[in-house]
């Protein structure tokens, strides 16, 4: 999951040289689908498997590229083909790549079921018709909550989604490192920033912070859109509703700004993983991430591991808002295996396929609240209780926007943004001026 620092780079690394000259909005809006799909870079192979309707197999595309995911998702497969006999063929995509390049490959020639995200994100896709209607396989889920089907659900009332996952992001610690130095959790802002002080006093980098990958930043600016202008303007911003050019937007890069300095520097050159290597070798005192950061430590360490919420910055909002992005699977526009993908997301949306998450991951939270969580760690319990307790719920920037402008304006201008933090009324105009030739085309 690596995103090069420069946009040559990230076209270089990301396509042949044969294919280089497409732009990268080309890409992401999929003027250059034809081209991309024919480097096997995301081709899925749902239309070339040879599993007909009567086949007793179904192609899957799948972002879970690091190892611990990969190997869940390899469990439920084999799950999958004890209860019905189906063989399923993993099309397995780094998970920057997949992100990248969704439209070109729904566009071609997707898998027949392919893994996705809820929220705004999946609506866009389906108001596109380029995802399959699944409100027959729900009439046949059990174990949802009216939230999740809510996020499964298209602007025509349709359900395009099933959830199988979901996971908060809150301040990581390690508790040992904590008691060790006496740290207390910090509940406002002005705490936040005394602690992180203290912390580089006593040798530690505050805050370990990495967006070489592109996606990572996209957190801390949603959590502080969200603890200074609160829930519903940050999901209209995402929408195209307010202007980035607004004071509230520059409030919050004005205090982003001034957090900057207790973060870990050099951060584009920097992996989420490898700014989850220094919290797990106590070089970093904290980490705002997903509670996939625990993929980074030993099976040994995982009790050591804790976390809280971001700190309240308005007493009249509060701190009771989060994002906890919630990952599943949606069916392709036309999947070759149209019978075998049904029945895979009815099963991937069982009772059974989230037991076996639960027995193997220790990282995530089920979508199905018939599960057996009496497995889940620790953090997995106050995951649940901190999400369950959440008055309002984000699904992540780069998925409560549209894709093109997640991907072709908010990445390069929270880089630079990183980069220079100075020129905060130069960045908000460039951005609301490319949100217009966006969100009106």
């Amino acid at each position: 999951m690596s995103r090069p620092r420069t946009e040559a780079e990230y076209l270089a690394r990301l396509v042949p040289s044969s294919v280089a000259g497409i732009g990268r909005r080309s890409l992401i809006t999929g003027v250059g689908a034809g081209a991309l799909l024919g480097t096997g870079l995301l081709a899925g192979c749902g239309s070339d498997s040879g599993s007909g309707s009567d086949s007793k197999e179904v192609s899957v595309g799948s972002n879970q590229s690091d190892p611990k995911p990969k190997a869940v998702i390899a469990k439920v497969m084999d799950g999958f083909k004890t209860s019905s006999g189906i063989t399923t063929k993993i099309n397995t995509v780094d998970h920057n790549t997949y992100q990248e390049n969704i439209n070109n490959y729904l566009q071609g020639k997707p898998d027949d079921v392919f893994m996705w995200f809820a929220g705004y994100r999946m609506r866009f896709f389906a108001a596109k018709g380029l995802t399959g209607d699944l409100s027959d396989v729900w009439g046949k889920l059990s174990g949802y909550s009216d939230a999740f089907k809510k996020a499964s659900t298209g602007d025509d009332g349709k359900q395009y989604f099933v959830p199988s996952s979901y996971y908060p992001w809150a301040m990581f610690y390690r508790k040992s490192v904590w008691k060790q130095h006496g740290y207390q959790v910090p509940t406002t802002l002005d705490q936040l920033t005394a602690l992180s002080a203290q912390m580089k006093r006593d040798g530690l980098t505050p805050i370990a912070f990495a967006d070489k990958d592109g996606w990572p930043a996209m957190g801390t600016f949603d959590i502080l859109n969200l603890r200074i202008n609160g829930y519903q303007f940050h999901i209209d911003l995402m929408a195209g509703k307010e202007a980035w050019t607004s004071d509230k937007v520059k409030k919050v890069f004005d205090t982003w700004a001034g957090l900057l300095p207790v973060h870990q520097p050099d951060s584009l050159g920097r992996t989420w993983q490898e700014a989850a290597q220094s919290l797990q070798q106590k070089k970093s005192g904290m980490y705002l991430l997903g509670l996939f950061v625990a993929q980074q430590f030993g099976n040994d360490e995982q009790d050591d591991i804790d976390f809280f919420t971001f700190p309240e910055i308005d007493p009249a909002i509060g701190a009771k808002a989060l994002d906890a992005p919630i990952d599943g699977y949606m069916l392709a526009r036309k999947p070759k295996a149209e019978a075998n993908a049904k029945k895979l997301l009815e099963y991937v949306g069982s009772k059974e396929a989230a037991d076996i998450t639960v027995k193997n991951d220790p990282t995530t939270l089920v979508a199905n609240s018939g599960a057996d969580t009496s497995g889940y760690t620790a953090l997995q319990k106050k995951a649940a209780e901190l999400v369950g307790s959440a008055t309002e719920i984000a699904q992540f920037l780069d998925r409560d926007t549209r894709p093109d402008f997640a991907s072709t304006v908010i990445i390069p201008a929270l880089q630079q943004f990183i980069k220079n933090p100075k020129d905060i009324d130069g960045l908000v105009n460039s951005i609301e001026n490319q949100k217009k030739s966006i969100f009106t085309s």
